[in-house]
């Protein structure tokens, strides 16, 4: 199921005495949030005007008419969400929390492994942290030689299993 709002973070706490407020990114980037002009609270009910900067791995954001450390004091633990219309992608980006709850699928046999939990990102190439079928986490690296397809529709990843991802190593 495709959700209209997706998680881009947490306040953390205030920065200084004129109501900014730290957030936790979960997004790509500090900087991709720098963008936007709207964050929402509560899974999209209501809508902030914000402006936010990056500042070392955090994100800094003033919300219009918060004016106090005592005011940004209330948003604290609070979840932000971004409006997926406000974020285009790129031909084959995709959002994470998109592929978090696909089956994984061999394109093959139609065989079901298990669920993606997350997806770690490692530097070279992303992994998808698999629950089997067997109760087991296992990880699948995101490369052209495994990942088949994604259908978001199906709501399946289908793969082309290499040799030993799913073996036991007892």
């Amino acid at each position: 199921m495709i959700k209209q709002y997706l998680e881009a973070g947490k306040i953390v706490g205030t920065h200084g005495i004129a109501g900014e407020m730290r957030m936790e990114c979960w997004c790509n980037s500090p900087a991709f949030l720098s963008k936007f002009k709207k964050l929402y609270l509560d899974g999209g009910r209501e809508a902030l005007s914000v402006s936010c900067r990056p500042h070392k791995n955090i994100v800094l954001i003033k919300v219009k008419g918060v004016n106090s450390i005592e005011e940004a004091d209330a948003y604290r633990g609070k979840i932000l969400y971004i409006d997926r219309d406000d974020a285009p992608l790129s031909e084959g980006e995709h959002f994470v929390q998109d592929i978090i709850g696909l089956s994984v699928t061999d394109s093959d046999t139609g065989e079901v492994y298990g669920v993606v939990k997350d997806v770690l990102k490692t530097g070279s190439n992303d992994v998808y942290e698999m629950k089997g079928e067997d109760g087991k986490l296992y990880y699948i690296p995101v490369i052209p030689d495994i990942i088949d397809r994604l259908d978001f529709e199906g709501e399946k990843v289908f793969i082309h299993p290499m040799k030993g991802l799913f073996d036991d190593e007892d």
